[in-house]
């Protein structure tokens, strides 16, 4: 039996970044796609109580009208709730989250509904890849997605997956974080790190008069990324322009 992957981001289903994974894996495996129906970048592993809260629409992904996902109102993590609970045939051997336009990185990573999808799946006994690939800040938090020749990275992704298929994760890893630097080519070194005490991108103060006006606080790079470990996750992508894997675990208490 081939193995059954579950497929979800928090780019929402449209994203092109989870048609890479899609096209990265299906040869390999039976393949499960749910994700948020919009964008839900920043989610981490909340969920929010709508009015739409659990509407599910299935929706085709590609011309042919060969692929379809299921793309549920509400955040990464209900999404990865509502496709295990509802939508999976069976138990998915795995879950995949992303390719998440911009990495997760470093201390942010709680923020990140790429990650949250990924503790969500792993709460239900389901191990994840986290899949995300550099972009600029601009481009992130959109659904205004910018183009990428994603051929590489899919090869990448393939190489990770087949890896992990083969051999699984330890008994201690509940994820594999993997940030995908856009200088990344066929040779690009692929490297265990760990995850770094900086942040990839820090929040600006904001230039504000008045409080009772929206306001959705700025993204900046963290000027710290230069004092990052050399054994971290951000300083593979920031300094070596290689291909991170941190491993995660369940395990939040340092006792």
């Amino acid at each position: 039996m081939r193995p059954y992957i579950l497929i979800t981001n928090d780019d929402g289903i449209l994203s092109p970044g989870i048609k890479a994974a899609v096209r990265a894996v299906k040869s390999v495996a039976d393949i499960l796609i749910v994700a948020p129906r919009f964008q839900q970048t920043g989610m981490g592993r909340s969920f929010p109580r709508n009015e739409d809260t659990g509407i599910i629409e299935k929706i085709c992904l590609d011309a042919n009208q060969s692929i379809y996902g299921y793309g549920v109102h509400g955040s990464p993590a209900q999404a990865v709730a509502h496709g295990i609970l509802e939508l999976a045939s069976r138990k998915p051997d795995l879950c995949i989250s992303g390719i998440n336009y911009g990495v997760n990185l470093g201390i942010s990573l709680t923020c990140s509904g790429t990650i949250g999808a990924a503790y969500e799946a792993f709460s239900h006994g389901i191990k994840t890849i986290a899949f995300s690939y550099e972009v600029p800040l601009n481009e992130q938090r959109t659904e205004n997605f910018m183009e990428i020749d994603w051929t590489i990275v899919e090869k990448t992704i393939k190489k990770i997956v087949l890896d992990v298929l083969e051999n699984g994760f330890a008994d201690e890893i509940s994820i594999y974080n993997v940030n995908i630097p856009n200088s990344v080519e066929m040779d690009t070194e692929i490297r265990m790190t760990t995850q770094s005490r900086f942040s990839h991108s820090i929040f600006k103060a904001p230039d504000r008069k008045k409080f009772d006006e929206r306001l959705i606080l700025e993204t900046v790079p963290d000027p710290m990324v230069e004092f990052a470990e050399k054994e971290s996750d951000i300083y593979a992508i920031e300094h070596d322009r290689i291909v991170s894997v941190t491993p995660l675990g369940w395990k939040q208490s340092i006792i």
